[in-house]
C-alpha cells in the first residue's frame, strides 16, 4: 500500500507538504502546479487516506458475516409504522451491499432461541429495550448496534436523531408564528409505568419547554399506551375541550393521520381551526389533505449508519460510539403561521420550505 512519504519522493516535496495537499489545507501556500503534481502522483499510485482505508477495510469484513436484525415491533405493527420500515429498510440495503446475510428477530413476547444471535457476527437492534430484554439482548450477542435509540450508559454503539433538541426547535418556531395554545398527543413509555406517563423524550421535552415559556397547561397534553387508534382517540378527545389548542402536536406522523380524522369529523379545519405538526415524515405526510408539517427524521441512514457501526467493531474498534443525527422541519400547508405579518417577520413559508435542525 502506497505511504505520503512514497509520493513525496516522486513528485520532491516534504511528506508534511503532501499530507496538507491531500488534507486539502487552504492555509498552505504551494504552487497549482506542484498541488497538481501531488494529487495526480497520488491517484497513479492509487493511495487511498486511512479513513478511506478503514472503510474498505470494514466493508471487507461484512462479506458472508451474519447479521441479526432484531426488531422490537412484530411484523404487522412494523407494517404499520412506514418510519420503521425506512429504518429496517436501510439495515437491509446496507447489508445486501455488503453482502451480508440478514436475520430477522422480532423481540416481542418470550425471548426467541439465544442461539439465532449467538451465531451472528453481531446484533442491530431496532428500537427501544428495557429491563430483561435488554439484557438478553446483552448477553447473547457477541457485538450489539442500536438503531434509532440509546440505552443508558456507554456499552454500546447507538445511532439515532436527537428529537427532544427537535421538538424544541419545533416549539420556537410555533411559538415564533404567535401560536400559544400549543397541545401535545402521545404514547406512555411502558418501562416508566403509570407512576411516570410523560417519560417519553419528546413529551418530556414539550412538558419542560412549555412550563418554562409560562403556558403549559396539563389540559393541552394527553398520552396513552400506543395503539393504531391513539392519535384518534386523543385529538378527539382534547379538541372536545371547551379551549382546545390553536396547534396540535403530535408525537409522531401516524399519531396525526388520527388526528386528521378526528379533526374531519368534528367538522373542523386544518389549519383555519386547528394546525398540526408531527415527527418522521413518512411517505404519505405530503399527500394529507392539507399537507402535514413534520420533523424529518433520516430513517434508513439511521438502519445503514447502525451496520457501519457493527462492521467498525467487527475490524477492531473498542470504544463505543454514538452516532446522532440531525433532523429537519418541512414545513407543509398544516401549519401556516396565523397572520400573514407572522410569514413575513418570520420568513415561514407554508410549501415544502426546510427549516434545518443542527445535530
Amino acid at each position: 500500500m502506497v505511504t505520503i512519504k512514497e509520493i513525496a519522493s516522486a513528485v520532491g516535496v516534504s511528506s508534511a507538504t503532501v499530507s496538507r495537499v491531500l488534507n486539502y489545507d487552504p492555509t498552505l501556500s504551494i504552487s497549482t502546479r506542484k498541488r497538481q503534481a501531488i494529487i495526480e502522483t497520488a491517484e497513479a499510485l492509487n493511495y487511498a487516506t486511512p479513513r478511506n482505508r478503514s472503510r474498505a477495510a470494514a466493508q471487507a469484513v461484512g462479506v458472508g458475516l451474519k447479521i441479526a436484525l432484531v426488531h422490537f415491533l412484530d411484523p404487522a405493527q412494523e407494517l404499520a409504522d412506514p418510519y420503521y420500515v425506512g429504518v429496517r429498510l436501510g439495515i437491509e440495503s446496507r447489508c445486501q451491499a455488503l453482502k451480508s446475510e440478514v436475520v430477522k428477530v422480532f423481540l416481542t413476547g418470550n425471548p426467541p432461541e439465544a442461539t439465532i444471535l449467538e451465531g451472528a457476527s453481531g446484533v442491530v437492534a431496532v428500537g427501544h429495550y428495557y429491563g430483561d430484554e435488554l439484557e438478553w439482548l446483552r448477553r447473547h450477542s457477541r457485538h450489539l448496534v442500536f438503531a434509532d435509540y440509546a440505552p443508558a450508559g456507554d456499552m454500546e454503539d447507538t445511532v439515532l436523531s436527537d428529537v427532544s433538541l427537535a421538538m424544541t426547535r419545533l416549539l420556537e418556531a410555533v411559538h415564533a408564528m404567535g401560536y400559544r395554545r400549543i397541545g401535545f398527543i402521545g404514547w406512555i413509555d411502558a418501562f416508566y409505568g403509570p407512576d411516570n406517563i410523560h417519560s417519553e423524550r419528546r413529551c418530556r421535552t414539550y412538558i419542560d419547554w412549555m412550563t418554562r415559556a409560562g403556558l403549559y397547561d396539563p389540559e393541552l397534553c394527553m398520552v396513552e399506551p400506543m395503539t393504531p387508534d391513539s392519535g384518534y382517540k386523543l385529538a378527539k378527545a382534547m379538541l372536545s375541550k371547551p379551549n382546545p389548542p390553536k396547534i396540535l402536536i403530535t408525537c409522531n406522523d401516524n399519531m396525526a393521520l388520527g388526528a386528521y380524522r378526528a379533526i374531519h369529523e368534528m367538522g373542523l379545519r386544518i389549519p383555519e381551526d386547528i394546525a398540526v405538526a408531527s415527527f418522521n415524515d413518512i411517505p404519505v405526510a405530503q399527500f394529507l389533505g392539507p399537507p402535514l408539517s413534520t420533523v424529518k427524521i433520516p430513517a434508513e441512514l439511521i438502519g445503514e449508519t447502525a451496520v457501519d457501526l457493527l462492521l467498525e467493531r467487527l475490524s477492531g474498534r473498542e470504544v463505543a460510539k454514538k452516532v446522532v443525527f440531525g433532523t429537519e422541519i418541512v414545513w407543509r400547508g398544516s401549519t401556516p403561521a396565523p397572520a400573514e405579518t407572522a410569514n413575513k417577520a418570520d420568513g415561514i413559508v407554508s410549501a415544502d420550505a426546510v427549516l434545518k435542525v443542527p445535530g
